[in-house]
């Protein structure tokens, strides 16, 4: 009943013309990558998530130009993300890349999701139930998600249960470094964060409860003419719901919002976010990639990669620091179409 009146809120509130935003977004997305000051004498190798089109973004005029001496796009072989990759040999003097790509993104709205649960079964969904190396789905996460679900019988009222609990429970943490690492455990400790962080904290929830569930890794688009958007890496969530789909959710921008705008959880604004942010996001943003503890492809000497919404580089095997795009080198731009 109370998930009932907040999306009987949000309706009434686009229907009033109070929606903050658009229904699509273009423009195009340029990643500048320059490794030439990093160490010489050493081969240099650069995997950059690469974007494909879905149901919900269109992804379009992609061009890669550089000084490369191998390039080539992968998938990955558990979860299967697309990626850019590029080699450049130990003679090399300059190594630059730039990757470009139109997309149109569209806003999610699940609105209409269906109260009975269709039979489903759980061995078609085992990757988005397993535990992941900092989001583990026995112990303490277990224990927390039994009490959150108690009494809870299907999948939708499991999730619906967790995305409250998420929303009252954890807080955006401006000092936190890139989009956070997402460790769950330590996260119950203390609970503050940026998206990667919260929206894990839903994930694992969901995975200890029996609800499939995955994060979501991408860029936000810019809402002006141009802007750099280097830094602006952002992670979002999603649940299977049988007979149904996959259903977005993004607890951290309700977080966030929260502490932009000074609300408290008892906020008509906030009310808002929370019935939004269940089902809905916003067209600001292109998805990238997907999957926690990446062996990329072609593999890196560096270990499973936690998470891969940034440019990941290694030259003579040492892995760059990502969260440093101004010593790594690379900036990432958006210009409206």
């Amino acid at each position: 009943m109370k998930r009932m009146l907040l999306l009987l809120l949000l309706v009434g509130n686009i229907l009033s013309g109070t929606s903050a935003w658009a229904g699509t977004r273009s423009g195009v997305v340029t990643v500048e990558v320059d490794l030439s000051a990093q160490e010489q004498g050493e081969e240099a190798k650069l995997w950059l998530p690469y974007p494909v089109s879905d149901e919900d973004q269109l992804v379009s005029s992609i061009n890669v130009t550089g000084d490369y001496g191998e390039s080539g796009v992968y998938t990955d072989r558990v979860n299967g993300t697309p990626m850019l990759y590029a080699r450049w040999d130990k003679s090399a003097k300059s190594r630059k890349l730039t990757f470009s790509f139109a997309v149109e993104r569209q806003e999610v709205l699940r609105r209409e999701l269906p109260q009975r649960e269709k039979p489903w079964n759980k061995a078609d969904f085992a990757p988005y139930l397993a535990a992941t190396s900092l989001g583990p789905v026995d112990g303490e996460v277990k224990k927390l998600s039994d009490s959150i679900t108690k009494g809870k019988k299907t999948v939708l009222e499991k999730a619906g249960a967790i995305y409250d609990w998420t929303c009252e429970n954890t807080y955006r943490d401006p000092a936190t470094r890139g989009c956070g690492k997402g460790d769950v455990c330590y996260l119950l400790r203390k609970p503050g964060g940026k998206c990667t962080d919260i929206s894990s904290v839903f994930v694992a929830l969901c995975r200890a409860a029996g609800v499939p569930a995955r994060e979501i890794f991408g860029i936000r688009l810019g809402k002006k003419e141009m802007e750099d958007i280097t830094s602006w890496q952002h992670c979002w969530a999603e649940f299977f719901l049988p007979g149904y789909g996959w259903v977005p959710v993004d607890p951290a921008d309700v977080r966030k919002a929260m502490l932009m705008e000074k609300l408290g959880l008892k906020d008509p604004k906030t009310i808002e976010y929370r019935a939004y942010f269940w089902g809905g996001i916003d067209p600001y943003r292109v998805k990238l990639a997907v999957g926690r503890d990446l062996i990329l492809n072609p593999p890196q000497a560096g270990a499973p990669l936690n998470t891969f919404g940034y440019p990941y580089a290694e030259v003579g095997g040492k892995v760059l620091d990502f969260y440093e795009p101004k010593s790594f080198v690379y900036r990432i731009s958006y210009r409206e179409k």
